[in-house]
Formats: structure tokens, sequence, C-alpha cells
């Protein structure tokens, strides 16, 4: 079969740093299933590993996270998935990755792809919609129902593909005052698109701005990118006895900044529940098929911005690129071999 992937940590303008390979299609046992991906989107993380994991000497590791496809083979422990289904998923960051034309993946993390995208779109959903639904409802302690919720949700870099998807789930499921950050002005459109109550630019002060905006107290703050260099100041203006979430790796970051005000600090990795193989790991299964039900219902919307052509080494090293530039708006999907 296809993939992409590399066998040294380079960077990305490296003619290496991604390469087309040829490799065995895997066999599905136990509870994986195999996939023969359709379309898969970039994240983060995909350039993070890159960077900083090379394979043992002589072999090649596989990227990709996000992917869409049709489930080709079930293991012999499969109960939720049948050859012939339409799926979507964010895969294990102990295993290869989506990058491939076949791939394996444990069926407590996938979901049935939503019936009204296509592949490209649902491609781009999975990885974002757990991370953003997890540091809501499970990190931040957000009330589900669309009742009256008298505090204010600080949303940092709310234009990205957690952000994106963020905003949705904030908006459309709790009764939250969303608040959005964004630094350029289609960057905020896109925010306030997506249901941004209101979009300020936190490459200015942040307190001045929020204070002339007469929002409900800052009581929950998701900070998706650029934590080292805000989070001080959202401790200044936080609500006492709020909390704070985060999905990045700041390199520097002191707890204690909180604790005059009894902040809590919650770390957010959709990759916990596989990495661990934890008890409540089907509810990634059970999450991904909620998301498909809300984008088929239209309560949701992909954030599927840009497509880069078929999945081959050459486009993944624009996306790469792009992500590592920290200019890319919503998600950035490759579809086809």
């Amino acid at each position: 079969m296809k993939a992409v992937g590399y066998k040294k940590s380079l960077p990305i303008e490296d003619a290496e740093s991604l390469i087309d390979v040829e490799t065995a299609q895997p066999e599905p046992k136990g509870r994986d299933i195999r996939v023969a991906v359709k379309a898969i989107s970039a994240n983060p993380v995909d350039y993070k590993v890159r960077k900083r994991a090379a394979p043992p000497e002589g072999e090649t590791k596989i990227l990709g996270y996000d992917a869409a496809g049709v489930v080709d083979a079930v293991g012999p422990e499969v109960t939720l998935f049948k050859p012939g289904d339409e799926v979507f998923y964010a895969g294990s960051i102990l295993r290869q990755g989506t990058n491939a034309e076949f791939h394996l993946v444990d069926e407590r993390i996938v979901g049935n792809k939503p019936k009204s995208l296509s592949f490209a779109q649902a491609a781009a959903l999975p990885l974002t919609s757990i991370t953003a639904w997890e540091l809501l409802f499970d990190r931040l302690g957000a009330v589900p129902g669309k009742s009256v919720d008298p505090r204010t949700l600080l949303i940092t870099g709310g234009a990205g593909g957690v952000g994106s998807i963020l905003i949705q789930l904030a908006r459309r499921l709790t009764g939250l005052t969303v608040l959005a950050t964004a630094t350029r002005p289609d960057s905020q459109k896109w925010c306030l698109d997506l249901g941004a109550h209101a979009v300020i630019d936190h490459g200015k002060p942040m307190k001045e701005q929020i204070e002339k905006l007469k929002l409900p107290p800052v009581a929950l703050v998701a900070s998706l990118t650029f934590t080292d260099q805000h989070y001080k100041a959202i401790a200044e203006f936080m609500a006492p006895q709020g909390r704070f979430g985060l999905i990045d790796d700041p390199p520097e970051f002191t707890m204690s900044t909180f604790k005059g005000k009894a902040i809590s600090v919650h770390w957010e990795s959709m990759f916990t529940r596989s990495s661990f193989q934890t008890p409540d790991m089907i509810a990634q299964h059970h999450l991904l098929n909620d998301v498909a039900d809300l984008i088929d219902k239209g309560v949701l919307r992909t954030t599927l911005d840009q497509t880069f052509g078929t999945i081959n080494a050459a486009n993944l090293k624009r996306a790469h690129a792009l992500l590592e530039s920290g200019k890319s708006r919503g998600k950035i999907v490759l579809e086809g071999w």
C-alpha cells in the first residue's frame, strides 16, 4: 500500500522530511478494524511528532491521526462495525498513522461518519472535536443544555482547528457567553461566523478589551495556543474559583499563578484514553457519534478550510509548513491517492 512517512526528524524544508513509501497492508486483530483511508487532515500534533520522535534506525514512521474512510476488514472481537461502514476517527499516538491507504484502529475510538458530509469534510473533524468536547465538558465542567449560564468562556486561538469546533460546541450546546481571541481580521470574522458572541485580539492587552465588552465574569478559559505568553495576564482577570484548561506544551508555566483565586488547572489530551486503554475508552466512539448526529441535524458544521490535493509527501509538506507558521485557519484536508 501507499503511505507517507519519515525516517529522520528533519526541518520541513528538507527533501527527506516526509517521503512517499510502499509498505505492507496491516492485518486487523482483536478489536481493530482496517479502514481504507479516503481523506485525512493535518494537525499541529503531526509536525510536533515529526520534529521530536525519530523512528528507530532503518524504520519508517507514518504520521497522521485524523481520517475518514470505509471499513475494509475487522478483527475477530469487533462488534461495532462491519466491512462497508463509513467511519471517521482520530487514531492513537502509539501506532502507525493515517497517512496510509489502509489503517488499523481500535473500534472503541471510531465513530460513524456524518451522512451529510463528504469524506474530506468529515476528516477535518475527529481530533479537534474530541479535544474540544473533552476540554469543554470533561475538564472545564461546562453544563450541556441551553439554560442560561452566567459565565463567560474565553477561548484563546479561536480560529484554529480546536477553537473552530469549541466555539460551536459552547455556543450551540451550552448557555455560556463565548469570547474568542484572534489577531487577523479574517480570523476574527471566522470566529464570529462560527458563533462567538465576541472576539478580541490576543496580540493586545486582553483585560482592557474584555472590560469594554461588559460580559459576564470569565470563569472558564480554554487556552489553545501560546499559553506561556498569556496565562499570567489571564489569571489577573479570571473570576475566582474558575477553571483554566490548556492543550499545548508551554515552555514556562507556573501553577501557583492561579492559587490566590483557587483557580483549578486542567490539561486535555485526546490521546489519553487510547494510550492508557482506560475503562471509559469507548466514550470517544459515543462522542464521535454524537458529533456526527449534531452535524447531520445542522447544529454543527465542518471546520474544513482548505484542501491540499491528494495524499502524498509533497502536499503534506505544504500542510505541515502552513501549520508550523501558526497562520492556518480551521482545518487542512487531503483526499484520495
